[in-house]
C-alpha cells in the first residue's frame, strides 16, 4: 500500500468504524437498559397489584387479573409450592419454580376459617396474629425467564414481591412483563446500524480519498519538478509554491530555499575549481619552463626561482586541501589552548617579515579556548601574512578578554580596507591588491580560510579601521568551559 491517499482513506475508515461500533454498542446498551427498566416497572406494578389483593384476604379464585392480561402471574408459598397461576399459563421459567399447577386450595386461609374451639369472634388480638395482611416494601427481585401463555412462548421480565395474608401466610408473587417490545426495538436499531454502517464508511472513505488527493496535489507538483531538476541538473529551477499557508506550502518554500543554497554551493564549488585551476596553472607552467630550460641549458637553471615556485605550489595545495576539508564539514579538535602562548609562538617563528610585529598580552593573563591548534595557528599566521603584506612600518597583535570570549586583534598601519570591500575580502580567490604580482599578493585564500576556521570554532572574524589608519582584523573565540 504505497499510496498516501489509500493509507489515509483506510486509516480514517477504520477509525470511524471503531468509533461507530463503540457508539452503536453504547446506544444499544442504553436503549436495552431503558426498555428493561420499563419492563421491570410494569412487572413490579403487576406483582404489587396481585400482592395487594392477597394482603386484603382475597381468595385466589377472586383475584382480579383483567388489567394484567399480558402479565403471567405465579404465586408460591413459603415452601416454594405453587398455590396460584394465571389462566392459560402453560409453562414458566425464571421464577424459581417451573410449576404451573396449584398445590393449595383455591383461596387463601383467613382468620375466619380458623378451627379454634374458642369460637371467639373478636378482632383476633388474642390469637397473636395481625388483623390484616401487608405487602413488602422492599425492592422486588427481578429475573429473566420465559412463559408459555395459550400455547405461545415468549421472553419475560419477572418481578418477585412478597405479601403476608391476614392469616400470617407469606406468599411470593411473580408477575412478568413481556420483552417483545424491547427485543423488537433493539433489533430494529441494530438492523438500521448494520445497514447504515457500510454506507457511512463508504462515504467516509470516498471523502477522505478526495480530500487527501486534493491536499496532496501540490506535493505531486513538487515531486514532478524535483524529478525534472534531477534529470536536467538545472538548479536554477524552483518547485511551485501553493498559495496556502499550510505544511505543504512551508515544504515548498523550504525546498526552494534548499535549492537556492545548493545552487549557491555548486556555483561556489565551480568557481573554486576554476580559480584553483587558474592559480595552479601559473606556478606549474613557470616551474615546467625552468626545468625544460635547465634540461637544455643546465647553466641557465634558476634554482631559487624553481624552489620558490615549488614552495608556492606547496602552500597553495595545502590551502586547497584545508578548504576541501572545511567544506566537507570536518569538525575542529577539542584541545584546550592558551591563545596568548599560541600568538607568541607564531610570531616567534616569523623571521623574514619586512616589518616588526609587536605582541601585546597582559602579564599573567590566561586566555584559554577549545579547538584545533593547527587550524587556529593557521588563522593567526594568515592574519599576520596579510598585515605584513600591507603594513608600512609595523604590525601589532593584541590579545585581550572580550565578554565571554577572547579577542585577537591584528593591526597594521597600511592603507586599510575600504568599507565597501570589508566583506568581499573574505571571499575565496579575491585580491584587492591587483597591482601586486601573484608572487607578492598570494592566491587570495588566506582570509577566506581564516574566517571559515573561526566560524567552525564558534567565533567570528571581522575587519575594521585601525587607530593607526590601517586595517584591524578582530578574531573572537569563545572561552573554554
Amino acid at each position: 500500500m504505497r499510496s498516501v491517499r489509500a493509507r489515509a482513506a483506510i486509516g480514517a475508515t477504520l477509525v470511524v468504524a471503531v468509533a461507530l461500533v463503540v457508539a452503536g454498542l453504547a446506544v444499544l446498551l442504553v436503549l436495552r437498559a431503558n426498555l428493561i427498566d420499563q419492563a421491570d416497572l410494569q412487572a413490579e406494578v403487576a406483582a404489587r397489584e396481585v400482592a395487594g389483593q392477597l394482603a386484603l384476604d382475597t381468595a385466589y379464585a377472586d383475584l382480579d387479573l383483567d388489567d394484567q392480561e399480558d402479565h403471567p402471574v405465579q404465586v408460591t408459598d413459603e415452601e416454594g409450592r405453587v398455590v396460584f397461576v394465571s389462566e392459560e399459563l402453560d409453562a414458566i421459567s425464571g421464577t424459581g419454580s417451573s410449576g404451573v399447577t396449584p398445590a393449595a386450595p383455591s383461596a387463601p386461609v383467613g382468620p375466619g376459617d380458623d378451627d379454634d374451639d374458642d369460637g371467639d369472634d373478636d378482632d383476633g388480638d388474642d390469637s397473636g396474629r395481625p388483623g390484616r395482611g401487608e405487602v413488602s416494601s422492599d425492592d422486588p427481585d427481578f429475573s429473566d425467564g420465559t412463559a408459555t401463555v395459550d400455547g405461545t412462548t415468549a421472553d419475560y421480565r419477572f418481578a418477585a414481591v412478597e405479601a403476608t395474608t391476614p392469616a400470617g401466610l407469606t406468599l411470593t408473587v411473580h408477575a412478568g412483563a413481556p420483552l417483545a417490545a424491547e427485543q423488537e426495538a433493539v433489533g430494529t436499531v441494530r438492523g438500521a446500524m448494520l445497514t447504515g454502517l457500510p454506507l457511512l464508511l463508504a462515504v467516509v472513505a470516498g471523502v477522505t480519498w478526495l480530500v487527501t488527493r486534493r491536499a496532496l496535489r501540490p506535493v505531486e507538483g513538487i515531486r514532478r519538478e524535483m524529478a525534472a531538476i534531477t534529470a536536467s541538473e538545472d538548479l536554477a529551477r524552483r518547485v511551485p509554491e501553493p498559495g496556502s499557508r499550510d505544511e505543504i506550502a512551508r515544504l515548498a518554500r523550504t525546498t526552494n530555499e534548499t535549492l537556492t543554497v545548493l545552487e549557491a554551493s555548486v556555483e561556489r564549488q565551480r568557481r573554486f575549481v576554476a580559480d584553483a585551476s587558474h592559480e595552479l596553472r601559473s606556478p606549474i607552467a613557470s616551474l615546467r619552463t625552468q626545468l625544460e630550460v635547465a634540461e637544455a641549458h643546465p647553466e641557465l637553471l634558476d634554482l631559487p626561482g624553481a624552489v620558490a615556485d615549488t614552495v608556492r605550489l606547496q602552500v597553495l595545495a595545502a590551502d586547497l586541501l584545508l578548504l576541501a576539508r572545511l567544506d566537507a564539514g570536518e569538525r575542529p579538535g577539542a584541545a584546550r589552548l592558551e591563545v596568548g602562548a599560541l600568538v607568541r609562538e607564531e610570531v616567534s617563528q616569523r623571521t623574514g617579515d619586512r616589518v616588526p610585529v609587536t605582541v601585546e598580552v597582559a602579564e599573567g593573563a590566561a586566555y584559554e579556548v577549545n579547538g584545533s591548534r593547527g587550524q587556529l595557528a593557521r588563522v593567526v599566521g594568515n592574519l599576520l601574512d596579510n598585515a605584513s603584506r600591507h603594513a608600512e612600518h609595523r604590525v601589532t597583535v593584541r590579545v585581550a578578554a572580550d565578554g565571554r570570549g577572547v579577542r585577537v586583534e591584528v593591526r597594521d598601519d597600511g592603507a586599510g580596507v575600504a568599507e565597501g570591500e570589508r566583506e568581499r575580502i573574505f571571499e575565496r580567490f579575491v585580491r584587492l591588491d591587483d597591482a601586486r604580482s601573484r608572487d607578492d599578493g598570494g592566491a587570495g585564500l588566506g582570509l577566506a580560510i581564516a574566517r571559515d576556521v573561526a566560524t567552525r570554532h564558534g567565533g567570528t572574524l571581522t575587519v575594521h579601521r585601525a587607530p593607526e589608519g590601517g586595517a584591524a582584523f578582530r578574531l573572537w573565540l569563545p572561552r573554554a568551559g
